[in-house]
């Protein structure tokens, strides 16, 4: 059956090392679809329907490309699995997508609809706004902070454990953020949960991130930051580069010092290399100011 090809397929790119979750998500929805129809094969015309339900042009094209992989591999020993051309919906999408800058304003009314999320019994709201919270004063990764322990909260900050790159850092928080994030556990103290997370559902469970996200979703409609279903808008990693930008809007003095900061601030992010933390620096109107401030500086010989 296509499952049981997919999962091989899966488990091959998981024991090399590679996470998988996103591709294995499409891989496993593909072949339920070729299965409802009771197909045992790859066919083109399957995978370009099942491909041209997705919402958008880099879905589209994701959707093509994960499942013509396996066709690729699966082909190489039965030819009954069809392998769909790379281009049926033209080359790639290429343009960087269009990362939402914050205001303060937005991040408060954005934790304002996530206090009604349901009535006051439940923990559900305090849950979502200490999570939103925390991710956009401290730079978290969404996965980070839904996988944050208890035994994770220190004196010092927060200790991240071995994420996307395999590293653990330590994570400072402002008084404000420490104060809030203790608010919460607070009132978490009163559930009755054996979960180890920081963050639990109303059910007393860790938060699946898809849960997340999608609640995220939500509230940015109900606050007006985002349109309705299907289209475009902010996201929820966007916090995260908002963060980052913000805080590089902070830093002012010569190019040494903001070298510096960009060093300091690729640590505290968790990154790899410092040239990661460079894609988040967005340009934004205060940004703007000081390049063209610099740029005069070194136009009259006063800069370096």
């Amino acid at each position: 059956m296509l499952s049981d090809a997919a999962n091989r397929y899966i488990e091959l790119y998981r024991s090399m090392g590679f996470k998988y979750k996103v591709q294995a998500y499409m891989l496993h929805s593909f072949a339920a679809f070729a299965e409802s129809r009771s197909e045992q094969f790859i066919q083109t015309d399957t995978v370009l329907e099942w491909a041209k339900s997705a919402p958008s042009p880099r879905q589209r094209y994701d959707r093509l490309l994960t499942v013509r992989r396996l066709a690729c591999s699966l082909n190489a020993e039965d030819e009954r699995h069809q392998v769909p051309s790379i281009d049926v919906f033209g080359r790639a999408p290429k343009r960087r997508r269009t990362c939402h800058i914050f205001t303060q304003d937005e991040v408060d009314r954005l934790l304002q609809a996530a206090t009604k999320l349901t009535s006051r019994r439940s923990i559900q709201p305090v849950t979502f706004k200490a999570t939103l919270s925390l991710i956009a004063s401290a730079g978290l990764r969404v996965s980070e902070a839904l996988k944050l322990q208890l035994s994770d909260i220190t004196e010092n900050g927060l200790l991240i454990r071995a994420t996307k790159f395999q590293k653990s850092r330590l994570v400072p928080l402002h008084a404000t953020a420490s104060n809030g994030l203790q608010e919460y556990l607070n009132i978490r103290e009163r559930m009755k949960t054996t979960a180890n997370t920081v963050f639990v559902s109303k059910r007393g469970t860790a938060i699946p991130y898809p849960t997340m996200n999608q609640t995220f979703l939500h509230l940015a409609r109900s606050a007006g930051l985002r349109p309705g279903p299907g289209l475009g808008g902010c996201r929820i990693h966007d916090l995260r580069h908002t963060f980052a930008v913000r805080s590089l809007e902070q830093c002012v003095g010569d190019r040494k010092s903001v070298a510096r900061h960009m060093t300091a601030l690729s640590t505290y992010l968790g990154h790899a290399h410092v040239s990661d933390t460079y894609w988040y620096l967005q340009a934004t109107p205060k940004l703007l100011f000081d390049v063209a401030e610099a740029a005069e500086a070194l136009h009259r010989g006063g800069g370096q």
